[in-house]
């Protein structure tokens, strides 16, 4: 009888397990849809946990106020969204893991996340070979959105931000016009899929404009001291230094540097935007720059981003920064293609997506060309009594992105 019973249970978990799996569209055997479901691939633990914070809020936020609304209106009718969190911990294997679960265990309709490149690189191929629309807030790594075998565009793979041809690209020219930059040392971390992707675009741009890189010296994920590195840039006394680094990383960095009495300019890039760079950098990070795309003064020129600014304080009691804006935008893009499809289905939405648009969201306009790499808006910014503040370049003119 025992042996009975096992089986029974057996046969009940293995009935559960196909009936998770199923697809959330109209397609190949699926149930009738009642609820819209959406999965979200965040950094909340591991070395970037400000960053998975960020986009869990900006996340939640989007979709609370669908639901708040009634839901998402397609095709004549109402649609709660349901929203599945998972922590990848900043972990490439476990990013590729989690993607795997909310497409099979929860049936997701498309995935958010992850937001660093080097996670979003393998769940970008399990959402791909899955054929799952994913949207990343976050990653500027070519490779996201490439696929690794055929080296062509993915095709249910989008993202919310620019290349890092494009940010090392003007760092460059930023640099060198802005401040009139011959020499500049790079320091960034070898084993990371974005920083060293950065560097790389970042020193062959800033040689093919006529500087002379001084110094480029690397390090592995996980290091603190960045002593021996710092040590050899301050002695090729370079006008610049470039850290294309995370938040955490480069807050160390610039305390290192101002410690072995450095005084060159310092920039970082996107990866460094979140408040957690000004509490742990303090006055060592004061008047570095970056490039981003949102940041809070841009609520008194977008009204999208006025009321999100305002509607996010008022929840969690702090400022949004890019991540959060652009997963609460990642939200947007994601709604919209589910109306335009008008059915909620995997691959109507994905062929929405395809179709060149624009979107008028938070963080300003983002356009879509065909291809999973949008046209961005974008601002340089500074941090100044220990705020993010927009820059406005002297002599720099920035090229449309």
């Amino acid at each position: 009888m025992k042996k009975v019973y096992l089986l029974l249970a057996v046969l009940l978990a293995l009935s559960l397990m196909v009936s998770s799996c199923a697809a959330p569209s109209g397609g190949t055997g699926t149930p009738q849809v009642d609820v819209i479901k959406i999965g979200l691939n965040a950094e909340l633990t591991g070395s970037i946990p400000k960053v998975g914070k960020s986009c869990k809020q900006g996340a939640e936020l989007a979709v609370k106020e669908i639901n708040d609304a009634g839901g998402l209106e397609v095709a004549g009718k109402k649609y709660p969204v349901q929203l599945f969190v998972e922590d990848d911990e900043d972990k490439a294997d476990q990013a590729a893991s989690v993607t795997q679960k909310l497409i099979s265990q929860y049936g997701v309709l498309a995935v958010i996340g992850p937001n660093a490149s080097r996670n979003g690189i393998p769940a970008a191929e399990i959402a791909e070979n899955a054929k799952v629309p994913l949207i990343g807030p976050w990653p500027t790594n070519p490779k996201f959105t490439i696929d690794s075998k055929t080296g062509q565009p993915k095709k249910y793979v989008f993202r919310m931000m620019y290349l890092d041809s494009v940010q090392g690209v003007e760092n460059a020219r930023f640099v060198m016009e802005e401040f009139k930059a011959k020499k500049v040392a790079v320091l960034y971390d070898i084993a990371s899929e974005y920083n060293k992707g950065m560097a790389d675009v970042f020193k062959k741009s800033f040689e093919e404009l006529g500087g002379e890189v001084v110094a480029f010296e690397s390090y592995t994920s996980g290091d603190k001291d960045f002593t021996a590195q710092l040590t050899k840039i301050k002695a090729a006394n370079p006008d610049v230094i470039f850290l294309p680094n995370y938040y955490s990383e480069v807050a160390l960095q610039s305390q290192q540097a101002h410690n072995l009495g450095i005084t060159s300019i310092l920039m970082t890039t996107d990866a460094s935007f979140s408040s957690e760079l000004l509490t742990l950098g303090g006055k060592n990070v004061e008047g570095i720059y970056l490039y981003s795309t949102f940041t809070i003064e841009v609520g008194g020129v977008n009204p999208a981003a006025k009321k999100f600014i305002d509607a996010y304080k008022a929840q969690y009691g702090e400022f949004p920064d890019d991540v959060a804006a652009l997963t609460y935008d990642s939200f947007g893009v994601i709604f919209q293609a589910i109306q335009k499809a008008e059915k909620i289905d995997r691959q109507a939405v994905r062929d929405v997506l395809a179709t060149p648009f624009t979107y008028e969201g938070v963080t300003g306009k983002t356009t879509f060309t065909g291809t999973g790499d949008p046209l961005k808006s974008v601002y340089y910014v500074q941090v100044t009594d220990g705020q993010f503040k927009v820059y406005t370049p002297k002599y720099y003119h920035a090229k449309e992105q």
